[in-house]
C-alpha cells in the first residue's frame, strides 16, 4: 500500500478483514457441529475454497475421539492453492472458476465413494463456497470444454450467483441435490460454509444434498435474459426432461441434515466489533449487497461523503456478491472493479479510506492462489494514477482494474484464506482527519 494512506488507517483496515476471515475459518467454527461417528467409516466429501481445510478440522476432531485413520476416509476438492493436510482424507487441487480436469476425474471419485456408503457410514459433505466449479460431473453428451464455454460465458454475462447455480445445476450430475440421491441408505450431514445471499442452501456449491426449487425451464429463461451462448450439448439437455432436478419433498432428503457453521452475517459481526475497537461507528449495509460493482460503488461513495459532510467517524461495512458486467478486455474482479469505481466517485475526498477484498483471498483474475484478493482506496488514489500516466476512466471501461492498481502498489495480496463468505467491503470515514 501507498505511503500516501496513513499506517494506522491501513492497519484497521486490514484488522477488519482479518477478524472477518478468522471468525469463519473452519478451524474455528467446525467441531461444535460435527456429529458423533457412526459403527462404521466416516466419509467426508469436501468441495469449494475451504474443502480442505474442513476435511481437516474434521479429521482432527475425530482423531482426538479416538476414531482411527482407517475409520475416516474421504476426498477434499479445493481450488488450486487452496489444500492443506487433511491426515487420511486425499486432499485434490482443481480449477476455479474455470472447472478443469483434476475437479472431473475427483467428481467421478466423489460420487463412487458416495455410491459406496452403507448403512452404518456417515456422509459428512463439507461444502464451501467454490464448490460449484470443483465438484463437475456434466450430463451425457456435455464435455468438459462445453461446461468451460458455458462457465465463461456466465462469468462474462453479468449473471448472479443464484442464476449461475440453477443453470449448472441442471448440467450436473452431483449438482441440485443428485449427491444425496447417490448416498442411498447412508446417513448424510453436510455442513456448510455460506458464501451466497441469504445463505440457501440450494445456492451454496450449487446444493449437491438438498433439494433444488429452480426448474429447467428456469434454467432456460436466464439463457434467454442474459444473452448466455450455450454450446448444443448444453442447450439439448437444458430442453429435455431428464435433467430435471430432485424436488422438496423428494423422500430421498428425509433424515438428513444440514447446517451452515459460518454465515456472512456471523463473520460480519467480527468485523464489527475491529471498527468499534478501533474507536469507528460501524454503519452495515448488508451481508447480502447484490449489483453491478461499479453502480454500488457509487451508491457506497455517496454515503460515505455525507458522514464526512457530517463530521462523522464511522466504518461503513458490506459483504454479499457483485457482478461485472464484461464490455472490456482488461484484468480484475469484482472488489477491484469496486474499488476503481469508488476512487472516482470518491474523488480525492480527504479523511476517506477503503478495502474492498473477497474472503476467499481472491478477486477474479487469472484462477491462481497468486491472485489478488481486492485493493485499497485512499484520498490521493486518482492524483497518484495520474501522475503515472493512468486514466482511471479508461482502466473502468475496459474493465481493467488489476492493471491500475498493480501500477500505484494498491493491490490487496493475502493470498488464500482456506474459508470464504463472500465480499468484505470497509470504508473507513474521519479516521484521518483533524
Amino acid at each position: 500500500m501507498a505511503d500516501s494512506m496513513g499506517g494506522s488507517e491501513t492497519e484497521t483496515l486490514r484488522a477488519i478483514f482479518d477478524a472477518v476471515v478468522a471468525a469463519s475459518h473452519p478451524g474455528g467454527v467446525l467441531a461444535a457441529h460435527l456429529p458423533e461417528a457412526p459403527k462404521g467409516r466416516v466419509i467426508m466429501l469436501g468441495a469449494g475454497k475451504a474443502g480442505a481445510s474442513m476435511a481437516a478440522a474434521a479429521v482432527a476432531y475425530y482423531r482426538e475421539r479416538g476414531v482411527g485413520d482407517e475409520r475416516l476416509v474421504g476426498i477434499a476438492v479445493a481450488r488450486d492453492g487452496y489444500g492443506c493436510a487433511a491426515g487420511p482424507v486425499e486432499v485434490v487441487e482443481a480449477g476455479h472458476p474455470l472447472p478443469n480436469a483434476a475437479g472431473l476425474a475427483a467428481t467421478r471419485r466423489v460420487l463412487d465413494l458416495a455410491r459406496g456408503a452403507g448403512p452404518d457410514d456417515l456422509v459428512l459433505a463439507l461444502i464451501s463456497g467454490g464448490g460449484s466449479a470443483n465438484w463437475l460431473l456434466p450430463r451425457d453428451g456435455i464435455t468438459l470444454e462445453d461446461k468451460q464455454a458455458v462457465t465463461r460465458a456466465l462469468l462474462r454475462s453479468g449473471a448472479g450467483i443464484v442464476e449461475m447455480n440453477c443453470i449448472r445445476k441442471h448440467l450436473s450430475e452431483i449438482k441440485g441435490g443428485r449427491l444425496a440421491v447417490a448416498c442411498g441408505s447412508a446417513t448424510l450431514v453436510t455442513l456448510a460454509i455460506s458464501d451466497v445471499p441469504g445463505d440457501d442452501p440450494s445456492v451454496i456449491a450449487s446444493g449437491p444434498t438438498v433439494p433444488d426449487p429452480t426448474t429447467r425451464e428456469d434454467a432456460l429463461a436466464i439463457v434467454a435474459r442474459r444473452g448466455i451462448a450455450l454450446p448444443e450439448s448444453c442447450r439439448r439437455v437444458l430442453e429435455g426432461d431428464s435433467c430435471e432436478t430432485p424436488k422438496p419433498g423428494d423422500p430421498v432428503f428425509a433424515g438428513q441434515a444440514y447446517t451452515i457453521v459460518a454465515t456472512p452475517h456471523s463473520a460480519m459481526q467480527a468485523g464489527i466489533a475491529a471498527a468499534v475497537a478501533a474507536g469507528y461507528r460501524p454503519i452495515l449495509l448488508g451481508t447480502d449487497v447484490e449489483g453491478e460493482a461499479r453502480d454500488v460503488a457509487r451508491e457506497h461513495a455517496a454515503l460515505a461523503l455525507d458522514a464526512r459532510a457530517r463530521g462523522e467517524r464511522v466504518a461503513i461495512l458490506s459483504g454479499g456478491e457483485l457482478t461485472v458486467t464484461m464490455t472490456g478486455s482488461g484484468r480484475g474482479g469484482p472488489n477491484q472493479e469496486y474499488a476503481l469505481a469508488l476512487a472516482l466517485a470518491l474523488d480525492g475526498a480527504a479523511g476517506i479510506v477503503a478495502l474492498s477484498a473477497d474472503t476467499d483471498g481472491t478477486d477474479g483474475g487469472t484462477g491462481l492462489a497468486s491472485d489478488p484478493a481486492g485493493a485499497f482506496v485512499s484520498p490521493d488514489t486518482l492524483a497518484r494514477a495520474r501522475a503515472a500516466g493512468l486514466d482511471p476512466q479508461a482502466a473502468l471501461a475496459n474493465n481493467d482494474s488489476t492493471a491500475f492498481f498493480e501500477t500505484l502498489n494498491d493491490l490487496f495480496v493475502p493470498g488464500p484464506t482456506l474459508t470464504n463468505v463472500n465480499d468484505c467491503r470497509i470504508i473507513l470515514v474521519g479516521g484521518g482527519m483533524a
